[in-house]
């Protein structure tokens, strides 16, 4: 499984970035408002986000738009940013035709707000290069994100789309990841890619088990010191 960060703030971006494990980043305006950023700087961030993580490293930047048109104009202007910019879209009547032009230009669009098989595969379809299902929203309303998510993955991995074989898509990102369970259930099932906050991500470290053998080696090394 890929881990994506999905954060706009740039430390938390190094930091994972450092680990050696980052695969992509996800954010949206929403996201970089909560670290005090302005829509009209938006851009200029994403650029700033690419920056770190290289040109290899798919960097998903939200669109605002609404229209089909505006998704279109929007999606080639952040495409230009950056050789790794992914035009990120809401599943919706107005996005699907705006996909499926924006693949036929050869811009990857990661359709977003997944919550259905049918969803999914329409987004699939259409052309989009990453299918987002969410999982965590589910939770919150008291239903079962995981098993929602599997339907989404194997629904998806029964066929072929021609879009985007040769970088192995379209591929499956578990979002509104919360907790390190919907990481190994998602991994389980064959989802390609979890895209996980990093207060969540620093979760998938650490295990109750790991701390206190960590506790009894730092003991026994003060001691070992002590007697040096």
């Amino acid at each position: 499984m890929k881990f994506f960060i999905d954060t706009a703030n740039l430390d938390e971006i190094k930091q994972a970035s450092e680990w050696g494990i980052l695969s992509g980043v996800t954010t949206n305006p929403s996201l970089y408002a909560k670290i005090g950023g302005k829509l009209a700087d938006f851009e200029d961030h994403m650029v700033k986000i690419c920056h770190i993580v290289g040109e290899d490293v798919p960097v998903s930047a939200e669109s605002t738009a609404t229209t089909t048109e505006e998704m279109v104009a929007e999606g080639e202007r952040l495409a230009a940013l950056a050789p790794n910019i992914v035009v990120k879209l809401p599943v919706c009547e107005a996005s699907l035709p705006a996909t499926h032009a924006l693949a036929q230009k050869g811009i990857r669009v990661n359709m977003t707000l997944v919550f259905s098989a049918p969803q999914a595969l329409l987004a699939a379809r259409a052309g989009a290069r990453y299918i987002s299902p969410f999982v965590g929203r589910f939770d919150d309303i008291g239903d079962d994100g995981l098993t929602q998510l599997e339907t989404v993955v194997n629904a998806v991995k029964n066929f072929d789309y021609g879009y985007w074989e040769q970088e192995g898509g379209p591929e499956i990102i578990t979002a509104s990841v919360r907790t390190p369970n919907h990481v190994t259930q998602a991994a389980l099932m064959g989802a390609d890619i979890a895209t996980v906050p990093f207060a969540a991500l620093k979760k998938c470290v650490h295990h109750p088990l790991t701390d206190r053998g960590l506790e009894l080696f730092e003991a026994d090394w003060e001691k070992v010191k002590a007697q040096a």
